[in-house]
């Protein structure tokens, strides 16, 4: 088994597709709003939201512990739904040497078909998959659908 990793997971969700995809990338500052139990803070610490290169703190909840996270936007394609965000400090770091998230809304029926890719590098052979980071992604992506389908 080695060092290098991938943990692809989807959701169909009911919701319109270009707000999902929009929350996530131009304004996971209401995140917080929609997944209160999950997410406490985001802030945008530089750059402007929904732009490449624009730097966001996360202050979040897994495994019930509070954690902390720092990533970029290092790709948007709003025309294809998809960002790539990069994790440049906080908690994850201290299992996962790189640590990226990617996710992409497709039209699927009415409904949409939301991926997510957690991409990694372990530090050691004894860190686990992040599959418990992965549910904790999914679960706030529920949460949002059901914000928006109120």
């Amino acid at each position: 088994m080695g060092l290098k990793g991938k943990v692809v997971r989807q959701i169909e969700i009911k919701s319109d597709g270009d707000v999902f995809h929009e929350v996530f990338s131009a304004r996971p500052h209401h995140i917080y709003n929609m997944s209160p139990d999950h997410v406490q803070s985001v802030e945008l610490l530089e750059g402007q939201w929904g732009t490449p290169g624009c730097v966001i703190f996360w202050k979040y909840t897994h495994e019930g512990k509070p954690k902390t996270c720092k990533q970029i936007i290092t790709e948007l394609d709003v025309a294809k739904r998809s960002t790539t965000y990069k994790v440049i400090e906080g908690d994850l770091l201290q299992e996962y040497k790189t640590f990226t998230f990617i996710l992409k809304v497709e039209p699927k029926g009415q409904n949409n078909l939301v991926t997510w890719t957690l991409e990694y590098e372990k530090l050691n052979e004894q860190i686990d998959a992040p599959n418990s980071m992965m549910d904790t992604v999914m679960t706030v992506c529920k949460d949002i659908e059901t914000y928006h389908l109120k």
